[in-house]
């Protein structure tokens, strides 16, 4: 099976690899402020097609990516999460970006859960990371809920040099003494 067929299912999630078909519900995000305050900002509607591309296009490549997380009750693309491992970045990261929609379900959780499970399990990573702004609480709050702890700050690759972060992560065998 290739890893552009992986598929992994929760209770009320299907993680999958990003379709043409989710591009709608991704520019929507990319629309939304709120939603993109901490992930670089929003973008237009082509701005958004070049950096929809880019999950699909690290699966090819780099044989993982952010999984595009759908609801499936609904069968909606409420965001993507997962594994991230771009030029120049500080660790191998887990990261997240949900549509405000998604918001307060509890769906981070579950996919980051799962998403993390699958890194160290499928890509034989040692140590997951989440780069997250200072003024993320949310975000921070999920790296807690994880069993992630704030390493202090790191420094991301341009154009996001500017950005104050704080890297919160774990090791392989944190996370498995934590779901023992």
């Amino acid at each position: 099976m290739s890893r552009l067929d992986t598929r992994i299912e929760t209770d009320r999630l299907l993680l999958r690899v990003q379709r043409a078909e989710d591009f709608e519900y991704f520019a929507e995000l990319q629309r939304d402020e709120e939603a993109c305050r901490y992930i670089g900002g929003t973008s237009p509607r082509a701005a958004a097609w070049r950096k929809f591309l880019q999950m699909p296009g690290a699966w090819l490549v780099q044989g993982f990516g952010m999984f595009a997380v759908i609801e499936k009750s609904t069968n909606q693309w409420v965001g993507n999460i997962g594994p991230w491992y771009p030029e120049g970045w500080p660790g191998t990261e887990v990261g997240w970006a949900l549509r405000r929609a998604a918001w307060g379900k509890g769906y981070a959780f579950e996919a980051a859960e799962a998403a993390i499970d699958w890194a160290f399990e499928e890509l034989g990573w040692t140590e997951v990371i989440h780069s997250i702004d200072l003024d993320n609480l949310g975000s921070q709050q999920l790296a807690q809920r994880l069993g992630s702890h704030n390493k202090g700050r790191g420094k991301l690759p341009a154009p996001f040099e500017d950005v104050v972060i704080d890297i919160w992560g774990q090791t392989r065998d944190e996370w498995r003494a934590r779901k023992r």
